[in-house]
């Protein structure tokens, strides 16, 4: 029997389960795999049921379900749900690792590793972080928070222990936004950003820490055009940036997928913007709103994954490992006792 092919892109859903339309939709057109927002869960089990029900439209069990569960303003699984816990933001690691490296980079780790276990135990099985922009005074809010740190050393050193905390506990890290988006002040979701900094200042600053995460199995694209690269397209769109910034310059070989195609910062209608896209280099587009007529016209223009971009999701998909051996109670007696030393979120 032969297979379906792959669709080229990743999709949203409207609601706590699939309607009948999204099941036939999710049947027909194969997507790569399925994102979830706040709108998607309500509770575990209703959790567990939905990406069970988007495995078998699909047909495939190991069909990818991603997130975005960053802590702090950008949590889609949390409160007043008892199982779902409260995360720091990423600042604070950030703000507790200027006095307190060592309980920074524990907290940072336990947090991934917890993380990864409420994801992986309703069948999410990639998170969309570590964020690896590096913040301004005038970075939009849309960003400031959710970075680590605007030092380029210090954010590496806590997304890598952040990673090895979802990657223990069997859940696939996704970095954003490459090559950076840290020098923007205004909101990609309404308007296109754009950076004036010279090649020499990216180079020495905003690449760094996406550089040291080169290995990273996936990596999602920065809506920003940076003006020293490439002034007419962002850089999800322009073959400069992805081919010779990100592939080359910065050294990242993986899975390389696409910001949110509904946000207003891309031109054009959903069909050019995904065609634009897999055209610069990207290797899937990622569509999150969950409106079907538009996840229609995304799956028509992204075609179906080959060559390297099928190459590259399947050789992102081997890195997911089991879990390691965790206790859940300890962690957090452990968690909680780390965040006393000056995380503020966590409680």
């Amino acid at each position: 029997m032969t297979r379906k092919p792959i669709g080229a892109f990743i999709s949203g859903c409207s609601g706590l389960a699939l309607t009948e339309g999204e099941m036939a939709f999710f049947a027909r057109s194969n997507p790569w795999g399925l994102i979830l927002f706040k709108r998607n869960c309500e509770t575990p089990d209703q959790v567990r049921k939905l990406t069970a029900a988007f495995r078998a439209a699909v047909g495939r069990k190991d069909a990818p379900v991603l997130i975005d569960q960053e802590g702090g303003r950008v949590q889609r699984m949390g409160p007043p749900v008892a199982e779902w816990r409260k995360y720091p933001a990423a600042e604070d690691y950030g703000k507790l690792y200027g006095s307190s490296p060592l309980h920074a980079l524990r907290a940072t780790r336990l947090v991934g590793r917890l993380m990864a276990d409420d994801l992986a135990s309703v069948g999410i099985t990639v998170n969309c972080t570590p964020v690896l922009d590096l913040p301004r005074p005038d970075t939009t809010p849309a960003i400031s928070s959710r970075a680590f740190s605007p030092r380029a050393d210090t954010a590496l050193l806590l997304a890598r222990a952040y990673v090895d905390g979802l990657l223990a506990g069997g859940v696939l890290p996704v970095m954003k936004h490459i090559p950076g988006h840290g020098r923007a002040v205004v909101d990609s979701h309404y308007d296109l950003p754009v950076i004036k900094a010279s090649r020499a200042e990216l180079e020495a600053h905003d690449f760094q820490p996406f550089a040291g995460m080169a290995a990273c199995p996936m990596a999602m694209t920065a809506h920003v055009v940076l003006e020293a690269i490439d002034s007419e397209k962002p850089a999800t769109q322009s073959k400069w940036v992805i081919r010779d910034v990100i592939r080359k310059q910065l050294g990242f070989a993986g899975l390389l997928m696409t910001d949110d195609l509904s946000m207003k910062a891309l031109s054009g209608s959903l069909a050019e913007k995904t065609r634009a896209s897999l055209l610069a280099g990207v290797d899937m587009v990622l569509h999150c709103n969950g409106i079907l007529a538009e996840m229609e016209e995304v799956a028509g223009a992204a075609g179906v994954l080959k060559g390297k971009p099928l190459a590259r999701a399947k050789a992102a998909l081997k890195t997911r490992r089991k879990p390691l051996p965790y206790d859940r109670k300890m962690a957090l007696r452990d968690l909680d006792t780390v965040t006393g030393a000056g995380l503020k979120s966590a409680a």
